[in-house]
């Protein structure tokens, strides 16, 4: 039987994930093997079949690990007891600094989900959406309010957003002049001040 951590108490999967994500970032999701994997978490391929019934299934759970971690932010923002204004500024920071923080898997997501399966891959959309929803739940929740202008579509106004959040893989670097803060900030501010009446 499969030991679930290492000496250091590294839980298996979590070991198979930061080798896939390291080794997917480096040499492309097509161009890595399985072998490599657990050459690189220090398991057995039964180890890793244990956990995860293929490669295709490390990638899936790569991205799906950040985008619970925003869902589950987002959610914590959107019901907090702030005004709305506060807790969109919250969230659209947030999106940032948790994308910016786990850039790696982003790029990794965006470069290779042709790769999912179409059932993987409508699994990962529909989580996707629910976030993009809560999203814009919160504009909505505002526009109609009148704390925010509604001469925009809230669809239109989180797709703008959003677009941003995605790019940021193609050229937000760790050791360049702004920190995740500092963008995601600016970003907020660009997001608060379309939607001001």
């Amino acid at each position: 039987m499969a030991r679930t951590t290492d000496g250091g108490g590294t839980p298996v999967p979590q070991r198979l994930l930061a080798a896939a994500t390291r080794l997917f970032a480096e040499q492309g999701y097509d161009r890595t093997s399985v072998q490599e994997i657990v050459e690189g978490a220090g398991v057995t391929k039964g180890a890793l079949y244990h956990y995860f019934g293929s490669k295709e299934d490390l990638l899936q759970e790569v991205y799906a690990r950040v985008l619970r971690l925003q869902q589950e932010r987002l959610d914590a923002f959107a019901d907090a007891d702030e005004p709305v204004e506060r807790r969109l500024r919250a969230a659209a920071a947030d999106v940032v600094v948790t994308t910016i923080e786990n850039l790696d898997d982003a790029a990794i997501f965006f470069r290779s989900m042709h790769h999912l399966s179409p059932e993987k891959n409508k699994a990962v959309r529909v989580e996707r959406r629910r976030y993009h929803e809560r999203f814009r739940a919160l504009v909505e929740e505002g526009q109609r309010s009148g704390v925010f202008s509604g001469a925009t579509p809230a669809d239109l106004v989180v797709d703008y957003h959003f677009g941003s959040v995605h790019h940021l893989s193609t050229w937000y670097r760790p050791d360049g002049p702004l920190t995740p803060h500092e963008v995601a900030a600016h970003l907020a501010d660009l997001l608060l001040r379309a939607l001001r009446p």
